[in-house]
């Protein structure tokens, strides 16, 4: 059995020991019940996770992949390509905001090569699972073989496996890459059936003209490849990218360790709608930490059932909302374990 078949036969259900658990604790702790909202309903979702009362959160880990993307060639990015290449560096000196919010709720943050389409000298913090210099431009033909696809969700997979070693008890996800908001919205057309143009916003800040253009341009693409929806694969391969393969791949790892798999905005929503294709438990392991301003995003959002943590309006990527989301999932957990129950505490419980 391949790593890939391996990882998707390990996804399981939900622990319905520890989700009962979870429930009634939260209904003795010193509050009315529900009065935290979201915090509680998040609390008992990480217990039915992990198959833990007191889920570990002290090891956080996003995973920020790069790849960049031939379809930058028909002009659906307001930055040129070599951005992707520069960013990554920027990533490596801790300069991005990913970097930034990452140390604020103490996270890692690895960075990997997926697919730059630079050589990108040796760097003791840089993962180097590179495919390919970049795909090829999807609108012209497939963006990657079926192989590459593989090799895409495999070095996710492997990535996160990896760093396990090492612990991970909360695992998100990051993107960067220049033009990649194109495939996104090209997988997120076919996998939700919404209109191209509902799912394609102005990913680095297109103007009016610039996002016709990219409609354009995703909906040549799908003419020319003519992608199956029923078959994850097929979409990966013909209108994807190496990096949301990659994020797919996490994600699937994820579910298989029993890790809660936060994912970040639009790009890395993409690659869950992959990951759930390929494996529909994988949605079980996963918490929306923000709603994206890219219009896509809320579609995404909505195929796969998932209510977003925040909703900000940010649309950088990187992994940036999956770290403010991480604050929260500390929050909840603390909250189910550390508040006192009516008993311990000595309350009188409401009357009946």
């Amino acid at each position: 059995m391949s790593l890939v078949e391996g990882t998707i036969a390990r996804i399981g259900p939900l622990d319905e020991a520890a989700l009962t658990q979870a429930r009634a604790r939260q209904d003795q702790l010193t509050k009315p019940p529900g009065s935290l909202g979201r915090l509680e309903e998040l609390s008992v979702h990480l217990a039915g996770i992990t198959g833990q009362l007191a889920p570990p959160v002290e090891q956080k880990v996003i995973f920020t992949f790069a790849g960049d993307h031939g379809v930058t060639e028909e002009g659906v990015s307001a930055y040129p390509a070599e951005v992707t290449a520069q960013m990554v560096l920027n990533f490596l000196r801790g300069g991005a905001a990913v970097n930034v919010l990452a140390a604020h709720v103490g996270a890692r943050v690895i960075v990997a090569d997926l697919g730059v389409a630079a050589k990108l000298e040796p760097h003791p913090d840089l993962w180097d699972y590179k495919i390919a210099c970049g795909t090829q431009n999807l609108a012209r033909g497939p963006a990657m073989t079926r192989e590459q696809a593989w090799q895409a969700v495999e070095a996710g997979i492997a990535i996160f496996q990896r760093a396990a070693q090492e612990g991970v008890h909360l695992a998100g996800t990051g993107d960067m890459g220049i033009g990649n908001t194109t495939p996104s919205s090209a997988i997120a057309a076919l996998l939700t059936g919404r209109p191209v143009a509902e799912v394609t916003g102005r990913g680095t800040g297109l103007d009016d003209a610039g996002v016709r253009r990219k409609v354009e341009v995703i909906e040549r693409a799908l003419e020319v490849n003519q992608p199956d929806p029923s078959d994850a694969w097929d979409v990966l391969a013909k209108v994807g990218g190496f990096e949301i393969g990659g994020l797919a791949g996490v994600i699937l790892a994820g579910a298989a360790a029993r890790v809660p798999v936060l994912i970040d905005g639009f790009i890395s929503g993409a690659a869950a709608l992959i990951a759930v294709r390929l494996a529909p438990r994988a949605r079980n392991y996963l918490i929306a930490a923000h709603r994206s301003a890219e219009p896509g995003h809320e579609a995404v959002l909505e195929q796969l059932g998932l209510r977003p943590l925040l909703d900000l309006q940010m649309r950088l990527g990187e992994g940036t909302g999956v770290a403010l989301g991480f604050s929260l999932v500390e929050a909840a957990v603390k909250i189910l374990n550390q508040m006192a129950t009516f008993a311990e505490a000595g309350v009188s419980e409401a009357l009946e």
